[in-house]
């Protein structure tokens, strides 16, 4: 593999991480749009937006599913890291090694078990209350973000065994020395 090559998959990983950070981050700007215009709208006009409540419910899960995607690679998480900070460099590195595999497996029956909640909500045409529209969109993007969260572990776990300059940036891989 040349360097150009190992360059075009760092950069493409990078992409598929920034992407993943964004739709994180618009989905909180639709639930605090949903918020803001329910509250609105409710103060000065003494009306709501139909079916508010559930577009807020399903609209936090899904916020909730894409969130740990985004905090998953970045390890912006909270940690308990009293073993891994009296640890060297190279113990700290198992560690964390150690510690994604487990995220991942975790993640990953988290997923497959997401996906069959989609499948029963579709299959159980449960609606939202007002305008009667199907939730199991709600639930299939939810479960996009579970996946996304998947892929970028898989990605944190690649770079932690074979490319550990790659997370350079990232808390767990800097040293208090």
């Amino acid at each position: 593999m040349t360097a150009n090559t190992a360059s075009h998959k760092k950069n493409l990983f990078d992409r598929i991480i920034d992407s993943i950070e964004w739709m994180a981050a618009l989905f909180v700007g639709i639930v605090a749009a949903n918020i803001f215009i329910a509250v609105v709208l409710r103060k000065f006009f003494d009306t709501s937006i139909p079916d508010s409540y559930d577009f807020g419910r399903l609209l936090l899960g899904i916020l909730i599913f894409w969130g740990i995607a985004a905090t998953s690679y970045r390890g912006n998480h909270i940690t308990v890291d009293l073993l891994w900070s009296s640890s060297s460099p190279r113990v700290r590195r198992w560690i964390d090694i150690f510690a994604t595999l487990v995220l991942l497996l975790v993640v990953t029956v988290q997923t497959i078990m997401l996906f069959d909640k989609v499948s029963m909500t579709q299959r159980d045409n449960v609606l939202t209350y007002d305008l009667n529209l199907p939730t199991w969109p709600f639930f299939a993007v939810a479960w996009m973000g579970d996946v996304c969260a998947v892929l970028l572990i898989a990605i944190r776990t690649w770079r932690l065994v074979f490319q550990p300059d790659a997370l350079i940036d990232h808390p767990e891989t800097k040293s208090n020395e």
